[in-house]
């Protein structure tokens, strides 16, 4: 008989984002079983993998997930949209009356950042199938961006 716990999985977008380099990172943090054999019980556990995959990659999940239960047909821009607005309110609903938190999230539970990337990854998977559906390339459009904002907000020189 085995018992499975399957922890967290946490999807970070990684924060250098460039043309050969827009990529996503998963982190599996554990799967940890418990067997028993003989009256015997071992503990297995599998040791942290990192796997990085790319805005394209989940692009395509995304698209044959849809095109698997002939949802195609419901990713408009409007819906893709109305969507993603909904899980933003979601994720907003989890620091509503928090206040400021820090940095890390020290002082909240795993069970509350574990409910935080779930809805950080549907606000991140609706909008990179948002833009595949209205043609845009969100790695390109995201690095011409930084590019803009740096153009536009130089950073601060000293005044001597």
């Amino acid at each position: 008989m085995a018992i499975f716990n399957f922890f967290l999985v946490i999807f970070l977008l990684n924060q250098s984002l460039n043309k050969s380099q827009d990529k996503a990172i998963f982190i599996v943090e554990g799967l940890r079983g418990i067997s028993t054999m003989g009256g015997d019980e071992e503990e297995k556990v599998m040791e942290e993998r990192v796997i990085e995959i790319s805005i394209k990659d989940l692009s395509r999940k995304l698209e044959e997930f849809a095109k698997a239960r002939d949802w195609e047909k419901y990713h408009s821009p409007r819906n893709l949209l109305l969507a993603m607005v909904g899980e933003v309110g979601e994720l907003s609903e989890i620091f509503q009356w928090r206040g400021e938190v820090d940095k890390g999230l020290p002082n909240w539970e795993e069970s509350d950042k574990e409910h935080l990337g779930e809805e950080l990854s549907d606000v991140l998977l609706y909008l990179i199938r948002l833009s595949d559906i209205c043609g845009i390339d969100l790695g390109d459009a995201a690095t011409k961006k930084i590019v803009k904002n740096a153009i536009k907000y130089p950073p601060n020189k000293p005044s001597f």
